[in-house]
């Protein structure tokens, strides 16, 4: 298992890669299901907690998936193999997400996180026994911080089950300092152009989430013969919204702007306000539905913060780690800043603020292309 290049031409994601990515489907829906029925339910610290554990760990093990594929991809027998104990993983994780919502019970998210993690472990030590000097120093760096953080892990939730949020935040840390030490003195061979489709397909994974929650959440209420008139303003409300991110997103070529770790790490890192916002724009969608057939036991304003809110998120961080760096003038640059502030503003718009919210991320997207069409990059 030897490095690839850095500057090989259209380096593309494999279809392992498409595979590991769908197995995660099933684990961003199990998440934003639970926070839907936490938040219909009145429970909405304790949902947003349990949202933001289950999605760190979702989040996390995908990444540094990525990030190793992106660097090592042999696609050989093991590989494979060890990909496929990896979705093993995922798919425990999943199935452990319920319980940890319902009861407080994160050990067998915690195992299935675990399975996912160890995994990696053996990749990494595949990968120092072909490498030498530097290269090598720097896998088993990641093998041991991967290892002591699951160590770290298991001792924390498999005898209680959940874990105290001080020591979740400490340990996720730990695991995000892992890849800054472990590349201090000789970086992974990591991809841009593939790193940026890789990130660019995860998205689109939880704008689909988005879509499908939403689309389901309006049959159910349309089969229980709730009124559309009460359903329709959000419905296409929600797509509007899910519409603008998708090309929002993808509005600039990223992979120029990915030339070392810093910039690299801090945009990769940051996505996990791009990914969590995403998915909870459908969560969001479902409660909005939910409370305007009455089955949600929230106000109508609370209901609408949910989709505001994460929309919101998702226009700001994606002009911190994109647009920002491809925008000319001031115009421009207050385009997404300013959006979401309205978007967020739309909350206060009663029963009709998702439509609201989507109408002002259409026009948002109107906006930036006559002002890219105006001064183009």
């Amino acid at each position: 298992m030897t490095a690839r290049s850095r500057s090989e031409e259209h380096r593309a994601s494999t279809p392992l890669e498409l595979f590991f990515d769908l197995c995660f489907v099933v684990a961003v829906a199990q998440a934003g299901g639970r926070l839907v029925h936490a938040v219909a339910e009145g429970h909405v610290g304790h949902g947003t907690t349990g949202y933001l554990m289950v999605f760190f760990a979702i989040w996390w093990a995908w990444m540094n998936f990525s990030w190793f594929a992106s660097a090592y991809d042999t696609d050989d027998v093991a590989y494979r193999v060890t990909t496929l104990v990896q979705i093993v993983g995922v798919l425990m994780l999943a199935a452990g997400v319920p319980r940890a919502f319902d009861a407080n019970d994160f050990r067998l998210t915690a195992t299935g996180y675990a399975v996912m993690r160890l995994a990696l472990v053996t990749q990494w030590l595949r990968a120092a026994r072909a490498e030498d000097g530097r290269a090598r120093a720097t896998a088993l760096r990641y093998a041991a911080g991967v290892t002591a953080c699951q160590v770290g892990w298991l001792a924390l939730l498999l005898p209680h089950g959940v874990p105290p949020v001080w020591a979740f935040v400490l340990l996720a840390v730990a695991e995000m300092a892992v890849p800054p030490l472990a590349e201090r003195s000789a970086p992974t061979s990591w991809h841009p152009q593939h790193i940026a489709e890789r990130y660019g397909l995860f998205t689109i994974i939880v704008l689909g989430e988005s879509v499908s929650a939403a689309t389901v959440a309006v049959q159910s209420a349309v089969d229980e013969h709730q009124a559309l008139s009460d359903l329709l303003p959000i419905a296409a409300g929600g797509l509007l919204i899910v519409f603008a991110a998708w090309w929002i997103y993808f509005a600039v070529p990223i992979h120029d702007h990915l030339s070392s770790n810093s910039e690299a790490f801090l945009w990769g890192y940051g996505h996990f306000a791009v990914f969590a916002s995403a998915a909870a724009i459908g969560a969001g969608l479902e409660v909005a539905v939910e409370q305007a057939v009455g089955q949600a036991d929230i106000s109508v304003r609370a209901a609408t913060a949910w989709v505001t809110v994460p929309a919101g998120v998702f226009l700001l961080t994606v002009w911190l780690l994109h647009s920002r760096h491809y925008k000319r003038g001031l115009a421009q640059q207050l385009t997404l800043p300013g959006a979401a502030l309205a978007v967020a503003t739309c909350t206060f718009a009663g029963s009709y603020a998702v439509l609201w919210a989507g109408l002002v991320c259409a026009a948002t997207v109107v906006v930036g292309v006559s002002l890219q069409e105006r001064n183009p990059a």
